[in-house]
């Protein structure tokens, strides 16, 4: 059965000190999800349309197709971008177009090789569910933004977008945890060149988990602003690190503190994560078939 049932419970370590108070998450049994066609899911947020369902996507080499689906790992849609490729989707995000309008945006970010020269974020209305989810869809035209890094080509797999500001960020994946931050700026209009400004580094570091390598712990996978714009998340394969965020407050001055950290369930990939609609709960995916859909509760 897919429905949650006895919980497990996982630490949240507030800041880097181990003698601080350990916080208690419930990380429901996971949902998995019914559509096979979901096989490598790398990215995932919430829908600002409709309420209890989040988009996600394939990895690189997948169809240019985003995934609607519910908590009960229902899948609602499956939505086609018109002229677009997926070279290395590695994230997406909601937002806001400049009218107001819920979007999705598509992280084409990923660069194993570092061998890309440019790379894409695609930015579309959200789509309406049909009412025959077994029929593909197909969305608006997307608009296209292209990038390129100031310091040589990078690889990436985290995409952060403000709920509030619209503002965009791109977090660097390093084998050695120190990921380089970079905001994106300029002009969005379609089918034109931003830029990527360097802010700052993060240092995420090695750390065994059972299952899994040190070295796991330093490489990002996945990010994501609450829906209030109150906390910051950045996956690895082993952990999740939590920042709290202020209103108004530069990010690069949030960053400057400790993250407190989050041993969730660990699963083969954990490649896509978001908070919920109450900005509490945090929602997981992994890189694998069948794919498990994780709730954690804040407690």
């Amino acid at each position: 059965m897919n429905k949650p049932s006895l919980a497990i419970l996982c630490c949240l370590l507030a800041g880097p000190c181990l003698g601080q108070k350990a916080l208690l998450f419930q990380a429901d049994k996971p949902i998995i999800l019914a559509d096979k066609r979901i096989h490598e899911s790398s990215g995932l947020t919430r829908s600002v349309r409709h309420p209890c369902v989040f988009w996600t996507l394939n990895d690189s080499g997948g169809e240019p197709c985003v995934f609607a689906i519910d908590e009960k790992g229902q899948t609602r849609a499956k939505v086609r971008l018109p002229k677009a490729v997926n070279f290395d989707w590695e994230d997406l995000a909601s937002g806001t177009d400049e009218k107001g309008r819920p979007c999705l945006l598509i992280a084409d970010i990923g660069d194993n090789l570092k061998v890309r020269a440019s790379l894409q974020i695609y930015r579309i209305p959200e789509p309406d569910l049909p009412e025959d989810t077994s029929k593909e869809i197909q969305s608006a035209e997307p608009e296209i933004w292209h990038l390129a890094y100031p310091d040589g080509r990078q690889n990436a797999e985290c995409l952060i977008v403000h709920p509030q500001t619209q503002q965009m960020w791109i977090l660097t994946k390093e084998e050695n945890g120190v990921s380089t931050l970079y905001e994106v700026t300029g002009k969005r209009r379609p089918d034109t060149a931003l830029k990527l400004e360097k802010i700052t580094t993060l240092t995420f570091p090695a750390k065994a988990r059972e299952g899994k390598r040190p070295g796991m712990a330093c490489m990002t996978t996945a990010a994501t602003i609450s829906p209030d714009g109150r906390r910051l998340l950045v996956a690895t394969y082993s952990y999740l690190h939590e920042w709290k965020l202020t209103p108004g407050q530069p990010l690069i001055q949030a960053l400057q503190s400790p993250a407190s950290i989050i041993a969730p369930p660990l699963t083969r990939q954990m490649e896509g994560v978001c908070y919920g609609d109450d900005s509490s709960t945090i929602w997981f995916t992994s890189e694998q078939l069948p794919s498990p859909l994780y709730r954690l509760r804040r407690k």
